[in-house]
């Protein structure tokens, strides 16, 4: 029986110094193995300079990563792609607009892929909006641009009962109040995360990685530090 890779939540900023702790984590996941970007949530802005920053910052850890086309539907839906991503054995999904992602990517073929992958051993991680995506919802504006209050879509549901809140120590702990009580169900657990830190889960266990923290908004509000293992995150599915 093969064990899931690293999936690691990202609170955004990624691809910049500050995110080696937890990128060091995927590269070595991927063991040299073929590894991808997706663009998925920078698909309205200019999703070619996504891929070119992931492909000069990974190049610096020692990886070599191309993009795998997810920005449409068409792309998602085929045949091709689904069967390079399934030989995959690293997937980045970067920040941009949290709708985008489940929205393209949900029950595709080739998200049915990189979680089979995922589930033989490759690294999947998400930032901002990517990560945001990887909850059982992902939180959108409720109505204009600026405005703080959030609504519930649902996403991509690898990590069941969980709506991620990136970029926490800078804006995103301003969405706790209305993502609160807006929420769909009693239980659900908000998971602030701060910029170029990530919640990292491998071997069984969540962990803390980067310069910032993780916390978790449930019945109560725990901080977990870089390096500290985060309880009442449910696992991935």
């Amino acid at each position: 029986m093969t064990t899931p890779g690293p999936l690691a939540l990202v609170g955004g900023d990624e691809l910049h110094p500050g995110n080696e702790e937890q990128d060091r984590v995927l590269v070595e996941a991927a063991a040299g193995g073929s590894a991808f970007v997706l663009a998925t949530a920078a698909g309205r802005q200019r999703p070619e300079l996504a891929v070119r920053h992931a492909v000069d910052w990974f190049g610096s850890l020692g990886l070599t990563v191309e993009e795998l086309p997810a920005t449409k539907r068409s792309h998602v839906t085929s045949k091709q792609n689904a069967e390079r991503a399934r030989a995959g054995r690293f997937f980045y999904l970067v920040g941009g607009d949290p709708g985008l992602v489940p929205k393209t990517l949900a029950g595709s073929p080739v998200w049915d892929a990189i979680l089979a992958a995922w589930r033989d051993g490759a690294a999947l991680a998400g930032s901002s909006a990517g990560a945001m995506a990887m909850g059982e919802w992902t939180l959108v504006r409720d109505r204009m641009p600026g405005d703080d209050r959030r609504r519930y879509l649902p996403a991509l549901g690898l990590v069941p009962n969980v709506a991620v809140l990136p970029h926490f120590e800078t804006f995103g702990h301003r969405w706790v109040e209305s993502a609160a009580s807006a929420s769909p169900h009693d239980g659900v657990v908000l998971l602030g995360i701060d910029e170029r830190s990530a919640a990292v889960w491998q071997n069984g266990e969540w962990s803390a990685y980067g310069p910032g923290s993780v916390t978790v908004i449930a019945e109560e509000t725990r901080r977990f530090p870089s390096g500290a293992a985060i309880e009442g995150v449910p696992a991935p599915g």
